[in-house]
């Protein structure tokens, strides 16, 4: 039942319910949500930066950076020897949006 739900919604043009939940899930840990709060205060930033700000070992930060990019959160730019990250900030729009749908969906009726 699930699974046609998501497709239902994925054909009327909504979002794809699992391209959704796969962003939130990016978005479910603590470090994370602290990675794009710090990524937002500059254009891009590389991991030791992160690092800097944040009290995490640097492979802990790079995992947590690879989830964010792996769900189209955040941006990779190679640059030379240190590789950049950014906010995709549409990316983050449109989570916004998916959410904000979903609530107004399931509280329309009260």
């Amino acid at each position: 039942m699930a699974e046609s739900l998501m497709e239902t919604n994925a054909s009327c043009g909504g979002p794809d319910s699992r391209a959704v939940a796969a962003r939130l899930a990016a978005l479910s840990h603590p470090a994370r949500i602290e990675i794009l709060k710090h990524l937002s205060t500059s254009s891009s930033c590389c991991c030791r930066e992160v690092v800097d700000r944040l009290d995490l070992a640097q492979s802990t930060v790079s995992q947590h950076l690879k989830i964010l990019v792996e769900a189209g959160l955040v941006r990779f730019e190679p640059d030379r020897q240190r590789s950049r990250y950014a906010i995709d900030h549409a990316a983050l729009a449109d989570v916004s949006a998916s959410v904000a749908a979903l609530v107004n969906s399931c509280c329309s009726g009260r």
